[in-house]
């Protein structure tokens, strides 16, 4: 049932899969929902469902032309994996670091990437507003992604500090992408971002508004950001 819906939505979308992704694809989606049992990993648990609304969505922000081969990527927030471990599927020379404030979620993004013999995933626990100032991860990735997570002007100042100059952040957004960017004017500009691409999304079957941002890091985020969350909510980009 799952492979099916699966195959006629990628279709529609003009995506195509080699059996063996297919079957990692089947695959994940019997662990996401056998795991989801005893983990609160989903509320999406029909098989059209998941095919749309998880593993589709996830696809619909990939292009081609911001994913160098071997791109380094971090996924922030990114909870079951999503859009995480289908764009590692598609592409597996991405070399993708799971990024998420709960480590029982890291552990079974672990599993999947071990069953599905996913080789490029690194998995990071920990706040995005902490591990931001780490040299080690700051301003070291060429792509990052994040969907789902909070609004625009907020996720930016917790995003666009991982990204490298030159590097894109990715941001998978819903019926309020418009109004969000316009919010988020100004934190772009003091983050060294400027909005590239605005690229209005419709997948198969639904009629809910949705779209990807692209986002270049044209300029070093200022050191200073991102702030704690107590202090960025007083007082948001």
């Amino acid at each position: 049932m799952f492979r099916n819906e699966l195959t006629a939505v990628l279709t529609a979308m003009h995506i195509s899969l080699s059996e063996q992704q297919l079957s990692q694809f089947c695959r994940f989606e019997e662990l996401l929902l056998e795991t989801n049992k005893v983990m609160n990993l989903t509320a999406i648990t029909e098989p059209k469902e998941v095919a749309v609304k998880h593993m589709a969505d996830s696809l619909s922000c990939y292009e081609e032309a911001y994913f160098p081969k071997g791109a380094a990527c971090l996924d922030l927030g990114t909870g079951a994996g999503f859009p995480g471990i289908p764009l590692l599927i598609y592409r597996p020379d991405l070399h993708m670091t799971f990024f998420d404030s709960l480590q029982k979620r890291l552990r079974f993004l672990e599993q999947v990437t071990t069953e599905l013999t996913l080789t490029g995933a690194v998995f990071l626990h920990g706040r995005a507003e902490e591990k931001a100032h780490d040299k080690t991860y700051r301003e070291q990735f060429d792509v990052v992604t994040s969907r789902a997570v909070a609004r625009l002007n907020i996720l930016c100042e917790w995003a666009l500090p991982y990204v490298r100059t030159g590097g894109v952040f990715i941001a998978l957004k819903g019926a309020q992408y418009e109004e969000e960017i316009k919010e988020a004017g100004h934190a772009l500009a003091v983050l060294g971002g400027t909005l590239e691409a605005v690229r209005p999304v419709t997948l198969p079957g639904l009629t809910d508004k949705r779209a990807v941002l692209y986002i270049r890091k044209n300029a070093k985020s200022p050191l200073k950001y991102p702030r704690k969350p107590t202090l960025a909510a007083k007082n948001p980009l």
